[in-house]
């Protein structure tokens, strides 16, 4: 009985992540676009090879066998692939990303320039912005958001450090005429350098979380700036002695290590899952973008 090829596979991703949105993510297709090719599959062969239920997707006794067949099969197909693909030649052309001013300073930096030398005939450009614009109206060929930024039918691949946190700081000075605050709520009685978005929303409240509580407060402050841009003057008016400032983590890493500014109620500071890069789910991905594609794959741990 004829089976696609890539439904097979979109199978297999499914059964080894035990879930569509999971597969989605590690095998660069959309959830929807793999429980087509499940449904379609189980169609063919007139069986139904995987359970689900709104918690888990787990392969029938079918689908198991299946999965004992197919790997071995698959992974020589893959092999004979990768071994016809060494006599492409370079990678050239255009890639356009847009990219929070977050990334472009705290992800990127570690990955392009290992990229650009393993693909020299490739131009990159990049473009900072927070104001969640629609990539591909802006004329760009993938973006990079978090998780709660994706857009809906986007493929989307993790890309950059897989666990962030929110650090919450202020100069050693500040603290010491001010105090230092012992509870989230005591933020209140605190001078806050904040952040506004494009769409003109502050970045508040401040959320932080200790043993699974979550506390959220909504901080006042002397300062406002624009989210992007001008985020290192938030920072040096912290340094300054402005008030206390929250950012990521890694952005204030350097000052906490020097001592400009001094953590404040690190045991709250909030875990959040790491960025992805996202793209149109379509069936040509332009050869710049499927060669990003495959180096991020390669250096996200």
């Amino acid at each position: 009985m004829d089976a696609d090829l890539g439904d097979l596979t979109a199978f297999l991703a499914v059964a080894k992540a035990r879930g569509f949105r999971d597969a989605a993510r590690t095998s660069g297709t959309s959830a929807s676009t793999l429980s087509e090719a499940v449904r379609r599959l189980e169609t063919r062969l007139g069986v139904r090879l995987l359970h689900r239920t709104t918690r888990s997707v787990t392969p029938t006794e079918a689908g198991a066998g299946l999965i004992d067949r197919l790997t071995p099969a698959l992974g020589a197909v893959d092999a004979a692939l990768d071994a016809v693909g060494s006599f492409r030649d370079g990678t050239a052309g255009a890639l356009r990303l847009n990219v929070p001013v977050s990334a472009a300073r705290l992800v990127l930096p570690a990955i392009l320039p290992g990229f650009l030398a393993a693909y020299p005939g490739i131009r990159l450009e990049i473009v900072a912005d927070d104001s969640f614009v629609d990539v591909l109206a802006a004329g760009c060929d993938a973006g990079i958001r978090y998780d709660e930024r994706l857009e809906q039918d986007m493929i989307a691949i993790p890309i950059g450090p897989r666990i962030q946190r929110m650090a919450t700081a202020a100069a050693p000075i500040y603290l010491d005429r001010h105090g230092r605050p012992d509870h989230p709520r005591t933020l209140l009685d605190h001078a806050c350098v904040l952040g506004r978005f494009a769409s003109g929303a502050l970045t508040s409240p401040w959320e932080f979380e200790r043993a699974g509580k979550i506390v959220r407060v909504e901080p006042r402050g002397p300062l406002i700036v624009q989210v992007g841009g001008a985020m290192d003057l938030a920072v040096e008016a912290a340094i300054a002695g402005v008030g206390v400032i929250t950012l990521f983590e890694d952005w204030l890493r350097p000052y906490l290590d020097s001592g400009a500014l001094e953590p404040v109620l690190e045991e709250w500071w909030q875990p959040f899952s790491g960025p992805f890069l996202y793209y149109s789910d379509r069936r040509l991905v332009p050869p710049p973008l499927r060669a990003f594609i495959d180096y991020v794959r390669t250096t996200t741990p």
